[in-house]
């Protein structure tokens, strides 16, 4: 395997070429329908990609609120380059030791997927030929860009997709590196080393979305495929595995069709309408599609291979269905799914004799709301299949929930960029670069070196801490006084474990009010196990310390209070103390923890519970 990665995020600096805020809002005030068609780029050739998407025909709605300008709109030109936006880019090449170019050209990007208003994204160039050192091992830096973030997807109907226009024009900084990750977790911890990079500029947006993963995947003998968008880091190392395994059967399904000879896809669809007219349920059956005719495609030497072999997931036929949904069918049956969905054997049967097919072979249908989609639907089948005689098509694929992914585009080119003609060439000069040499920020490595060597914390620990973003907030409360250990476990375990309830949106606790909830763990005011709950509490709306002290039931219980709890539960059971002796304290220190409920601290408890036993022990 050979993967690398393109890193997105966004930056808390303001939109790339407008006034307006790097925010999200839901408050829309007007709509606006485009159509997009593909243009050539620079080299006077249509990229496949853009083709591709303006094919499929569809109507673009966008919707425009606060956060957003005639900028996004396309209706007025864009503003010069958000300078902060620059900067930030500028100081990430130096982190990883890239060179800088000495003139930013603003691109222009062709994408007519309808999320972006021009057709088009801004994208430019800040810096090539870095390097990231992780693990004694060295991962090149391809290159560093400044682009402007896209739309997001608000809706979507089988002729319009609906566009919010708050995200467009965010700034986003794209860190590509080269093809070293050998395996999913690699991928990983290169991706996460990359986030804690970013977010020691502190000027990147935090939260889901706000940073993206494009993971660039290769196996020996297949092809590039690009896992476009995926927001979860922990997921990185589960699509990697899976494109893997995906790409690992396409290459057994082209070596089989080889030793069988399988002969070139006939992409010639041949109408089996009549074949189904007494077909009474399921997709094919007529009171399910209508008048929509039913459309088969011949694949010799095919069968077998559309389904998932024994222990995997992974098999062809899905890949000839998402086929069928990117113009924009529910799907298609093939033949190693039959007999099934509403089809016996001797209809099964029919289709064959129909079709000439023997034993090796296998079919394709599909039926549409009319029969040019269908028929545009068999087509791009037929050169998917023909495509898996030579294995493993390079494209871009969207990532799923359950770590697999599906198809979403050709992968593009260079024939979709040309320059930005609005917005004049940026030069930078070395005393710009200087001025930044001169702030850049502890590199995450040597960030955890230090904290590991300043507070004494574990390796692990420094670890969630960095990657967390979490070092701000930990030197801030360890600066007021407060322990390294308990504010390190307060910001890695509790803070991030806090689940609110059902439709409830939590409030995270200000500063003050950490600091102040671990004042009172450490002056013993309550356990310091009882600290997620009180801060559940906190989080769910209770206005001060005390009242969430009052609504966790963890307040009011003084040391002489915690005695004479211990000294009743013990006496209860002098009997048991008696006959067991120190063997005792196991389970009445159960008891005793039951009814404190995290009102005093673990080992306060113990003590008192210790010492209660030797006085029964003394007077027997």
């Amino acid at each position: 395997m050979k993967a690398g990665l393109e890193v997105h995020q966004q930056l808390a600096t303001g939109k790339l070429f407008c006034g307006c805020p790097s925010e999200l809002s839901d408050d829309v005030s007007l709509s606006f329908v485009r159509r997009l068609r593909a243009a050539s780029g620079e080299n006077l050739a249509i990229d496949p990609a853009a083709a591709y998407q303006a094919s499929r025909g569809l109507a673009y709605r966008y919707e425009a609120g606060p956060t957003t300008c005639l900028v996004e709109m396309d209706e007025e030109p864009p503003h010069p380059v958000n300078p902060a936006a620059l900067d930030t880019a500028l100081l990430l090449a130096l982190l990883l030791d890239a060179r800088p170019l000495d003139e930013v050209e603003v691109m222009r990007k062709i994408v007519v997927d309808g999320s972006n208003t021009s057709g088009f994204q801004r994208t430019a160039l800040v810096a090539v030929d870095g390097s990231l050192m992780l693990g004694g091992k060295r991962y090149s830096i391809l290159s560093i860009c400044l682009e402007e973030d896209a739309a997001r997807k608000s809706g979507e109907s089988a002729e319009e997709v609906v566009y919010r226009l708050d995200r467009l024009g965010i700034p986003l900084v794209e860190i590509a590196t080269g093809p070293e990750i050998e395996s999913g977790a690699e991928a990983r911890a290169v991706a996460e080393e990359i986030g804690a990079l970013l977010r020691s500029t502190r000027r990147v947006r935090r939260g889901i979305g706000t940073i993206r993963e494009d993971l660039n995947v290769s196996i020996e003998g297949g092809h590039r495929v690009e896992i476009k968008g995926v927001q979860e880091l922990r997921k990185i190392e589960q699509y990697a595995d899976h494109e893997v395994a995906r790409q690992r059967r396409l290459l057994a399904v082209r070596d089989e069709l080889v030793r069988r000879r399988a002969p070139p896809v006939d992409p010639v669809a041949v109408e089996v309408t009549p074949l189904f007219a007494s077909v009474a349920s399921g997709p094919l059956a007529p009171k399910s599609r209508g008048r929509a005719p039913v459309l088969a495609l011949r694949l010799r030497g095919f069968a077998d291979l559309l389904r998932s072999p024994p222990g995997t997931e992974e098999r062809l036929g899905r890949e000839l269905a998402e086929q069928a949904r990117s113009v924009g069918l529910r799907g298609l049956l093939h033949s190693d799914e039959l007999p099934g969905y509403g089809l016996d054997a001797p209809v099964v049967e029919r289709v064959r004799s129909e079709l000439g097919l023997d034993a090796s072979d296998g079919f394709v249908l599909l039926t549409g709301p009319d029969r040019d989609r269908a028929e545009r639907a068999i087509a791009a089948v037929a050169e998917r299949a023909e495509t898996a005689r030579r294995g493993v098509p390079g494209e871009t694929r969207d990532p799923l929930p359950d770590g697999r992914t599906r198809y979403s585009r050709p992968l593009p080119g260079r024939d979709r960029m040309y320059p930005e003609t609005d917005i004049p060439p940026i030069p930078i000069s070395s005393e710009h670069l200087d001025r930044l040499r001169a702030a850049l920020p502890e590199r995450p490595a040597a960030l955890r070196e230090r904290l590991s060597r300043q507070y004494g914390l574990s390796d692990e620990v420094v670890r969630q801490l960095v990657s967390g973003d979490h070092v701000e907030d930990f030197e801030a409360l360890v600066g007021r006084g407060r322990g390294p250990s308990l504010v390190a476990r307060l910001l890695t375990q509790d803070l991030p474990g806090l689940v609110p309830p059902d439709g409830v949106a939590a409030i995270e606790p200000s500063l003050d009010a950490l600091e102040a909830l671990l004042a009172a763990a450490e002056a013993g005011r309550f356990a310091k196990e009882g600290i997620p709950t009180v801060l559940a509490a906190m989080a769910n709306g209770a206005p001060s310390l005390e009242r969430a002290l009052a609504a966790s039931g963890l307040s009011g219980m003084t040391a002489e209070e915690l005695r004479a709890l211990v000294d009743r539960i013990v006496a209860a059971n002098a009997p048991t103390v008696q006959a067991r002796g120190d063997a005792a304290f196991s389970p009445l220190m159960g008891d005793v923890m039951r009814e404190v409920r995290g009102r005093r601290d673990g080992q306060e408890v113990a003590a008192a519970l210790r010492a209660a036993i030797a006085r029964v022990r003394a007077t027997a």
